[in-house]
């Protein structure tokens, strides 16, 4: 990747063969991730730091492999591959590193979803790593939700796609998630069993409303599309006034204890997902929701600043409390206080708060996936922060 294709980007949009355009948001995420590429290794980086370091790349093997297949899938809605991304070819490199690192088991059902989204064959080794994973009924006791998320969005799309093979799996995933992960609440449990189970991230919710959907439209099951409705409506309700989505739920009770840390990947990428299919399923409030959230990034938060490098074409992270960058532990104790005494977490205004420096590239790729065909929202996708970033107007370094 050499990045030839996105340099000299008209502001208004690129042309793409057949006529087609990019929006102004989606040509500053490609430019955007040129700087988190790794040419050497062949795959985008873990970390791009934003604190002004020389070296802001930072590589840790197993994430970068699971972001770049995050990327990938992002890539894949593109009504044109950039011609200097051969998406085949870094798919099989990094699918590859995937019985060899210690990644994730829902690093599998992203290779799942991205390989049948891009039309490539895994691996073989890779496919029997993954046969044994499902056929492994005891095993999937250790499933947390984003691997079960995972896995079975991933069946889905290669069920979609036409490969018969992983039908199989399709409904028994489904129904272990309906009876081990699903909360009379609405929200889903983050593990089929166990005192953790109760305390879900919004990631948790994510994925799990995400694979429901996903196997619903292919199955036809409508219990899985009304128990993804389901928990839209709920997080809907859930959702800050400024629009920020809460990072963790009691489950259970299907409640907040705590906001924080508010991520910009859940504003622009990770929540989209999900709402684009509950508008498609008529769910009440799910554009406005989305757009509520996006503005987030715009500095209609606590902070009252906007949430891009665009000097970068980046992302920052999130806003966390101050004292909370390198520890979970004030978290965990406020989110276990909150949830055993009843109460919601609320907000705590910005002279509380601090950023996250850096931006992870699979963030980029959520919103590739999410803005890479909507064309409702120019409101978003043609704001003028991303339309004079693409013009050069933004010299200032990221603070």
């Amino acid at each position: 990747m050499t990045g030839r294709s996105l340099d000299g980007v008209e502001a208004t949009g690129r042309v793409l063969p057949g006529g087609a355009t990019n929006s102004p948001l989606i040509d500053y995420t490609l430019r955007g991730l040129r700087r988190c590429w790794l040419p050497e290794l062949g795959r985008w980086s873990h970390i791009h730091h934003l604190d002004g370091r020389p070296d802001p790349n930072e590589s840790l093997p197993p994430s970068d492999v699971f972001y770049t297949l995050n990327v990938l899938l992002g890539l894949s809605r593109l009504s044109a591959m950039p011609e200097d991304i051969d998406a085949p070819k870094i798919f099989r490199r990094n699918a590859l590193h995937l019985t060899k690192l210690p990644v994730a088991t829902y690093a599998f059902g992203m290779a799942l979803w991205t390989a049948a989204r891009l039309s490539v064959d895994l691996p073989p080794d890779v496919e029997q790593a993954i046969h044994r994973l499902l056929t492994d009924r005891a095993g999937w006791e250790e499933f947390r939700a984003q691997d079960i998320g995972m896995l079975l969005t991933g069946v889905a799309a290669q069920v979609g796609a036409g490969n018969r093979d992983w039908e199989r799996y399709a409904a028994p995933l489904f129904r272990f998630l309906r009876e081990r992960y699903h909360a009379a609440s609405g929200l889903f449990f983050d593990a089929p069993a166990g005192l953790r189970r109760r305390f879900a991230s919004f990631a948790t919710q994510t994925y799990l409303t995400v694979a429901c959907y996903h196997y619903g439209e292919i199955a036809g099951d409508d219990v899985a599309v009304a128990m993804a409705n389901g928990c839209a409506r709920r997080l809907i309700e859930l959702q800050g006034p400024d629009g920020e989505w809460p990072w963790f739920f009691d489950a259970l009770h299907g409640r907040v204890v705590d906001f924080y840390e508010v991520y910009s990947v859940h504003q622009y990428g990770m929540a989209p997902a999900w709402l684009e299919l509950a508008q498609a399923h008529a769910v009440d409030g799910a554009q406005a929701a989305m757009v509520r959230g996006f503005n987030w990034m715009f500095g209609a938060n606590e902070m009252k600043r906007a949430m891009f490098a665009p000097e970068l074409c980046l992302s920052i992270r999130s806003q966390v409390r101050k004292g909370e960058l390198t520890t979970k532990k004030r978290r965990v104790l406020r989110a276990i206080g909150n949830a055993y005494a009843q109460r919601s977490a609320g907000l705590i205004g910005g002279a509380g708060l601090e950023l996250r420096l850096e931006c992870r590239s699979y963030e980029l790729g959520w919103i590739l996936w999410s803005f890479a065909q909507r064309s409702d929202v120019p409101e978003l996708t043609h704001h003028p922060l991303f339309v004079a970033a693409l013009s050069g107007q933004y010299r200032t370094a990221a603070a």
